[in-house]
Formats: C-alpha cells, sequence, structure tokens
C-alpha cells in the first residue's frame, strides 16, 4: 500500500511518547512505510519500543528528540494537554510535526499552532486516520457516484459498552483537559463530516455524563452538525452504554439509504500484529459489508451488499511524505483541524446553554 517518493532517502522520525496510540497506530504505519525511517523513540521510562523496534533510539524527553538533528518529523502521541506546546516546540525546531487527535483542546490554541505552522513554513497535521476507513471511503464512493441521490442526512456513531471507569486513565478524569468522549471521538466523527461537506451552519449538541460516575467527564453526546442551504444535516453519536450496537453509518438520500454497521477492521488488525504488509490488511469481511437500498440509476432500484472499499490508513502518512517533500497539497490540515476543534466547543456550549449555535 505504501509506495516510497521518488526513491528519496526515508524521513527520519521521532515519536513522542510509547502508549497505545504509538504502538498500535503509528509506529506500525511508520515502521512499514517505505518513506519512513522509525529512528527514535521519547519513553520517561523503560525502552518497551525496542522489544519491537530494536533499531530505534530510545530518549528520555522531547528535548533530547528535538536535539537530534537528523529528525524530520516529530509524532506526538502523549496525552491532550501536551498536544500544542509539544507541537509548537518541534516546529520551532525546525520539525515537522503530526499531533495525535484531539489537535488541541481550545480553538484559540488550534489557530495559534496553525499560525506557527505558517510562519515556520513546517508541515503539520493531526492524525484523522479515520478518513480512511472503509466504510467511510465507501461512502465517498457512493456520494461521488450519485448512488444514493442527493444525500440529505448521515446519522454516524461510535458506540462503546463499558459500565465501569477504567483505572489510572487521564481519558476519563474530569478535569483533565480535553478528556471525555466528545473530544476522543468527536474529533473522529465531526472531522468525517467536514471532510464531506466543510462546516457547518450550525451546532446543536446534547453532552452527558450518562453513568453518573463521581468525577468522570462526559461519556456520551448528541450532535447535531446543520447545513441548511445544501439541506443536509449530520446526527452524530457516541456512548458507553451502548450493549446492542445500532448502526456505524447510515445514510439517507434522494433515491436511497446505505446502511453499514460495524467498525473498521484497520485498529483490529494492527492490535493483533497484521500490518499493512499484509495482503488482507484493510480488508472487511463480507459478512460485514454495508447495503444499499436505492434507485442507483433512473428506473434500476439496487437492493443488497456494498463491498466495503478497502481501509487505508498508510494513505495518510503517504500523504504527509509527499507534503514534506513539496510532492503534495497535505490532505489534512490545521485549519480543518482547528474547525473540529471550534465544534467541540460550541457543542459543549450549546449543551449547557440548551440551545444551537452558529459556527
Amino acid at each position: 500500500m505504501s509506495v516510497p517518493s521518488q526513491e528519496k532517502p526515508p524521513i527520519k522520525v521521532g515519536v513522542v511518547g510509547f502508549g497505545m496510540s504509538a504502538r498500535v497506530f503509528h509506529c506500525p504505519l511508520i515502521a512499514s512505510n517505505p518513506n519512513y525511517e522509525l529512528a527514535a523513540v521519547v519513553e520517561r521510562h523503560g525502552e518497551k519500543s525496542k522489544i519491537k523496534y530494536p533499531q530505534v533510539k530510545v530518549v528520555r524527553s522531547i528535548d533530547d528528540l528535538l536535539a537530534m538533528a537528523d529528525i524530520e518529523l516529530v509524532v506526538v502521541t502523549t496525552p491532550n494537554d501536551t498536544h500544542v506546546p509539544y507541537a509548537r516546540q518541534a516546529l520551532l525546531a525546525g520539525k515537522h510535526c503530526i499531533v495525535e487527535k484531539p489537535f488541541a483542546v481550545t480553538e484559540a490554541e488550534a489557530r495559534d499552532l496553525a499560525r506557527t505552522s505558517a510562519e515556520t513554513g513546517k508541515v503539520l497535521s493531526v492524525f484523522q486516520n479515520r478518513r480512511w476507513d472503509g466504510d467511510f471511503l465507501t461512502i465517498k464512493q457512493l456520494i461521488a457516484n450519485n448512488a444514493l441521490g442527493s444525500v440529505v442526512e448521515i446519522e454516524s456513531r461510535f458506540d462503546r459498552f463499558r459500565v465501569f471507569k477504567k483505572d489510572n486513565a487521564w481519558r476519563e478524569v474530569d478535569d483533565f483537559p480535553g478528556s471525555g468522549v466528545l473530544y476522543d471521538l468527536g474529533a473522529h466523527l465531526f472531522d468525517q463530516i467536514v471532510d464531506l461537506f466543510g462546516t457547518p451552519t450550525y451546532v446543536t449538541g446534547t453532552v452527558r455524563n450518562e453513568r453518573q460516575i463521581a468525577g468522570a467527564p462526559d461519556d456520551s453526546f448528541l450532535v447535531i452538525l446543520d447545513y441548511p442551504t445544501q439541506n443536509f444535516k449530520a446526527v452524530c453519536r457516541a456512548g458507553m452504554l451502548v450493549r446492542d450496537k445500532p448502526a456505524r453509518f447510515t445514510v439517507l438520500g434522494s433515491r436511497g439509504t446505505f446502511t453499514k454497521h460495524n467498525l473498521d477492521v484497520q485498529e483490529d488488525q494492527l492490535k493483533s500484529g497484521i500490518t499493512p504488509n499484509d495482503p488482507e490488511y484493510g480488508k472487511d469481511k463480507p459478512s460485514q459489508f454495508g447495503t444499499i437500498d436505492s434507485e442507483i440509476y433512473p428506473g434500476v432500484h439496487a437492493r443488497g451488499t456494498i463491498t466495503t472499499a478497502d481501509g487505508d490508513y498508510p494513505a495518510y502518512y503517504n500523504n504527509i511524505a509527499n507534503a514534506i517533500r513539496g510532492e503534495a497539497e497535505l490532505v489534512v490540515t490545521p485549519d480543518q483541524a482547528a474547525d473540529v476543534i471550534r465544534i467541540i466547543e460550541l457543542a459543549k456550549q450549546s449543551s449547557a446553554e440548551r440551545r444551537s449555535l452558529s459556527f
């Protein structure tokens, strides 16, 4: 899936942190991509990264990493409150930078970071890998082919079932910056809709702590992104008390409906050790294909399954390499990332004030 950019020397990468995000997503995607060399990992304690990647140099701080002159790209995978300061530090040190989502905790921080990227001339992006989920790519194909007619609504859900709070998990501490399901999952769901339709006109949110766990942040949200001039709305939902999972996507159009259950396969594949170099990587199971019921052409009514497009997280890193080398425009831009943070903040405000807000 990954092709070297005109056989140029690989871009040397330093990853900040070696938690789940780095272990499951970034390091395997970097290590399997010939455009890159995984050169260094920041671990405050231990050297767990060297077990899987013995070639890496382990350093103890971001300062140590930025002092390495050969590092071109820094990937920040540490907790949310470090994303902006670490990314700014990397940019000012002359490094390109990828930030794990969410891009920032506030829109103001996000816009300021985008300006720093422009001023330094360094590539800055947020890891919105779910733009390359197979189900989302399938929806983009259906829309591009007008298979559903004019799309009027998308319901996008990311649900789990867990009645307890994880121990020592900063994402589930109420007063930790950027904690909660809205920042964790909303960042993905809103980004996908913005990628398809741009920024909404209005945002209406309901953000709740449904499990009523003391000291825990929000664990559920319902956010409507309204586009009246396009006759479209997106209903984005996530919750932790959803045992029987509804559809991941439901897309309603003037000629028909597309429905897709189950999550994209790539995360589970990466967790199990399957890499993008495996021929089965990114391929959905036929039993999990989505269904369509639509007049796909005038007078031609189709009802059945739609083969899921192959998921392609490596495409994100391919684009970053090409953008660094000046061979392509950046796909996931800092301004788009800041727009997503604005939606998150508006959803919180809307929920608190019980009213719709203009974007």
